[in-house]
């Protein structure tokens, strides 16, 4: 019997701006270690025994990226399949539309690993113990969900009450008796010296008929849409795995609403494997910051700092900046090209706040980096002030942007490394280092890498408005629609 790990890769992460934006995601967010939370979900699932495929559900616009934080840590290229949605549904429509890829492809009885991009687990032996554990009770019909023993009364983290006896048939696993929102301190407190309450981990183990079944019962209002847009989904196969586009206009009538709410709290079928295996919810720079040893004035840094008569401070710098501190103790820095950070240590929930107003007044930050993610590669805002702007752009080996038009701006291109192939009104040219072009608005012109190494230049824009939005695609191998970005 298959079992098939479904990775949910979704969430803004908005206390972990400025690293995290809408863009890029908390999942994509890189560790000390240089890999990323979605990098080590990943392995972690291409470990699972019995695992046939990886299934990853993310949101349509982040799908390149995905897939490429996947290969650089797999170049075997597993077997992976992508579920992308149109719009963010939350957790219930997810596992929905998940369990009935799962059945069509793997049959009704094939068991769903479902953990989210975002967590860590630092004890793989443990994780694959718990999961052995899941699995054998899933196959028996339970919705399995894992429960991590309490070290301290967090208030951050829901809570999950199980009976003290194994009365569920399988080895390690326990009834649920209630789940619990998040508490106050002195309720936590309670809960921890009870002992038969578990963090909920938010991952969970089922067959893919149970969980159809249940949310028929409980959550008519996910199910029904979410087998819609799969049944209307856009599917394409590659020798690396597919990839299946979920209907829009079915997708977005499923009700939006967490798993826990539509089925987990209301199933009689739900019973939890308890566990101890390094578990964080990576929710906050606090939570960041816990993972790097302290030196001896209690400071964390993770980048380059140098720091006087500092205590207590979590540090973060990115791309060799340095930061300097001078007297300062119980300090959050986090510092990018384009925002830096600074908060107290025990406010760390708060910097969502931020992102809040940051989206309100429609600012970029909350959005987009200075450096942007594409199917074909990125681009890098160098620099940009009235009616000009200056980017470093990188093309992937063997991509190419869309054919495109611009109504409000010229732009020069001017090739650093690599080289070249332009589309450029009726002309088709090739550039190497130090060669350039100039294109006029209103034409037609596209950028292509014929290369086996990446392709820099340099693009220079110049008009009366040079916003994102003023691209018309006229041809895209990406799929992009032929209308505004």
């Amino acid at each position: 019997m298959n079992i098939i790990p479904v990775i949910i890769c979704g969430g803004a992460g908005t206390r972990l701006w400025p690293v995290s934006r809408e863009a890029f995601p908390k999942p994509l967010l890189k560790l000390a270690d240089g890999q990323s939370l979605l990098q080590k979900t990943f392995l972690r699932a291409t470990h699972v025994t019995e695992a046939s495929e990886v299934l990853i559900v993310t949101n349509r616009e982040t799908y390149f990226l995905t897939k490429d934080e996947c290969v650089e840590v797999d170049s075997a290229a597993s077997q992976i399949g992508f579920i992308l949605e149109p719009t963010a549904r939350n957790t219930a429509a997810a596992i929905g539309v998940a369990a009935e890829v799962v059945r069509q492809r793997h049959g009704p009885e094939a068991v769903m690993l479902v953990v989210p991009a975002d967590q860590l687990i630092q004890d793989e032996d443990a994780f694959r113990l718990a999961t052995e554990r899941a699995v054998a009770a899933a196959r028996l019909g339970a919705l399995v969900t894992y429960g991590i023993r309490p070290t301290a009364p967090e208030t951050g983290y829901g809570y999950i009450q199980h009976e003290e006896a194994e009365t569920t048939g399988s080895e390690g696993v326990h009834k649920v008796v209630r789940f619990l929102e998040k508490p106050e301190l002195s309720v936590a407190e309670r809960l921890v010296a009870e002992g038969t309450y578990l963090w909920n981990a938010g991952m969970f183990c089922f067959r893919a008929d149970t969980m159809l079944e249940e949310l028929a019962q409980y959550a008519p209002a996910v199910l029904e849409p979410s087998l819609g847009a799969v049944e209307h989904a856009k599917c394409s196969t590659s020798n690396d795995g597919y990839m299946i586009e979920l209907d829009a206009n079915q997708f977005s009538k499923a009700e939006n609403i967490s798993i826990d709410y539509a089925v987990m709290e209301r199933s009689s079928r739900v019973q939890v494997v308890p566990c101890e295996m390094g578990w964080s919810d990576i929710g906050s720079w606090q939570s960041i910051s816990d993972l790097t040893a302290p030196d001896e004035r209690g400071n964390r840094i993770d980048g380059v700092a140098e720091l006087h008569d500092v205590d207590n401070c979590f540090i973060r710098s990115e791309d060799g900046r340095l930061i300097g501190a001078v007297g300062v103790h119980d300090l959050i820095v986090v510092d990018t090209s384009d925002a830096l950070l600074i908060a107290a240590r025990d406010r760390a929930q708060d910097v969502k706040h931020i992102v809040g107003r940051l989206k309100a007044a429609n600012h970029d930050a909350f959005r987009l980096h200075r450096t942007v993610h594409r199917p074909w590669g990125t681009y890098t805002v160098l620099e940009e002030g009235e009616r000009f702007k200056m980017k470093r752009i990188v093309v992937k080996p063997g991509a190419s942007l869309s054919l495109q038009m611009h109504h409000h701006r010229s732009e020069h291109w001017i090739v650093v490394s690599g080289c070249a192939e332009i589309v450029n009104g009726d002309r088709v040219i090739s550039l190497q280092p130090n060669e350039s072009t100039y294109i006029p608005a209103g034409h037609k012109h596209r950028l292509i890498n014929p290369g086996v190494m990446n392709l820099v230049l340099i693009e220079v824009q110049c008009g009366e408005y040079l916003g994102e939005d003023d691209i018309v695609r006229f041809e895209d191998v990406y799929g992009r629609a032929p209308a505004n970005c």
